[in-house]
């Protein structure tokens, strides 16, 4: 797979992200494609689960359940097993130069998100152009705003390094660049209902598991907000991946339905 950074041309396999088995060769998450048909799909709400505590290590902590490859489970987790306390920044991928350079894929829970930004994403996965006004309107009047970030980062001066030995203040490291490389919104009454929408990673980046931390971290986020009945729409090449992350396709026979203007 082609990386833009070449700091991230061979991210160590410690640093992947744990999928649980869940195949890397799906396309991205994304929302619907225009013209294709698409599945609204429902959370579902798992009755009569115990309240085992989950143990996680590595990657995202408790974002994929129990860790350790050697430990078999009766059943898999779900999202509401663990849902761990609210954080702003979660640390998914990093891997770092011989001079001290790093490269870190960030997820990020609110913080600001520039349109213009948001829609180069878009257009590198192929979607129709949207007005900026638009989508600046969206992301403001969004409930939750989720993103994925490429930070590069080069390493505090030789002399702050002495410093710090000396006993002296040290310089952070100079974040030489930010890029937005995922993201996802929801849009919600603030009591009982949210639905996500715009859920995209950079194609230079598929394939790690960020879709699916992304979206788990939402969901996440958003019941711990006591908001359980959340919705999404998927484009029909990827109902199977929202699958596995608990979400139904037309539960209880419930559908959904399209107003589209006739011009």
């Amino acid at each position: 797979m082609s990386i833009a950074s070449p700091l991230l041309r061979a991210v160590p396999r410690k640093c992947q992200p744990s999928l649980g088995g869940w195949s890397t060769s799906l396309p991205c998450p994304m929302s619907p494609a225009r013209g294709r048909p698409m599945k609204r799909l429902h959370l579902a709400e798992r009755s009569g689960l115990d309240n085992r505590k989950v143990l996680c290590r590595g990657f995202l902590g408790g974002l994929f359940g129990r860790g350790g490859a050697a430990t078999k489970q009766s059943q898999k987790p779900s999202l509401e097993d663990n849902l761990g306390p609210e954080v702003d920044e979660l640390l998914l991928v990093e891997t770092s130069q011989p001079d001290g350079s790093k490269a870190q894929i960030l997820y990020r829970n609110g913080g600001p998100v520039a349109a213009a930004d948001l829609e180069k994403l878009c257009t590198k996965v192929g979607w129709p152009a949207r007005p900026v006004a638009k989508v600046e309107a969206a992301l403001r009047n969004s409930y939750m705003v989720s993103s994925l970030v490429l930070r590069v980062s080069l390493p505090p001066l030789t002399g702050s390094q002495g410093a710090a030995a000396a006993g002296g203040e040290v310089e952070a490291e100079t974040v030489v660049s930010e890029t937005l490389i995922g993201l996802a919104r929801a849009t919600s009454d603030h009591a009982f209902n949210a639905t996500i929408w715009d859920v995209l990673v950079d194609p230079e980046f598929q394939g790690q598991g960020l879709g699916k931390a992304l979206v788990e971290q939402m969901v996440r986020s958003l019941l711990r907000k006591d908001i359980s009945n959340i919705t999404l729409f998927a484009d029909s090449k990827v109902v199977d991946f929202y699958r596995h992350m608990g979400f139904e396709a037309d539960p209880e026979g419930i559908k959904g339905m399209f107003w589209y203007p006739k011009f």
